[in-house]
């Protein structure tokens, strides 16, 4: 009887215990430069806008400008891409010292195309990703390479795609050039 009560109570044990759920904390997703900026409480914040030549991509076209943000004596500058979508808009904020990595990363991938082209891949995707979740890169597909900026990490029709590559390059030049206009 005694290893009958035993034997019932450990399946009791390891049916509970493989029925119970995992209790998932409630995390939130990580907050951007630009929602960490604009959190700070007990302070009056001002942003300016500076807007920027339009970004044209192969199925949409981009609103861009500079925005400068302060408080309390602290200016920081974002370049923002906005892409106006059917049900809603989607913009990209990146952060001057992020734009300074974006265009570095630019040129890295610049270099690497045409080697990834002549590879003929079936499918192939170099990209580089700010810390924000913002992503700049090309895939290439059919020895045909496709470049996108993928404005936030989460969501959908938020992905810019553009045939030349030079123009993510002016547009990137022009938002780095203003900054440093306004930060003189």
């Amino acid at each position: 009887m005694l290893k009958k009560s035993l034997c019932l109570f450990v399946f009791n044990i390891l049916c509970i215990y493989s029925f119970s759920q995992d209790v998932k904390n409630n995390e939130e997703r990580p907050k951007t430069k630009m929602e960490e900026f604009f959190s700070r409480t007990g302070g009056i914040v001002k942003f300016i806008d500076y807007k920027l030549p339009n970004l044209k991509s192969s199925y949409a076209t981009a609103l861009t400008w500079v925005r400068e943000v302060s408080s309390e004596n602290v200016s920081l500058y974002f370049y923002q891409i906005e892409k106006k979508g059917q049900y809603s808009d989607v913009t990209a904020s990146i952060e001057y010292g992020d734009l300074l990595e974006l265009l570095k990363a630019l040129d890295a991938l610049k270099s690497e195309v045409e080697r990834d082209k002549n590879a003929d891949p079936d499918y192939l995707e170099n990209k580089f990703i700010t810390d924000d979740g913002f992503q700049l890169g090309y895939y290439i597909s059919k020895g045909k390479a496709t470049w996108f900026l993928k404005l936030e990490r989460y969501g959908s029709d938020n992905t810019l795609y553009l045939s030349d590559v030079e123009t993510i390059s002016n547009s990137f030049q022009a938002a780095k050039l203003k900054i440093e206009e306004l930060k003189k």
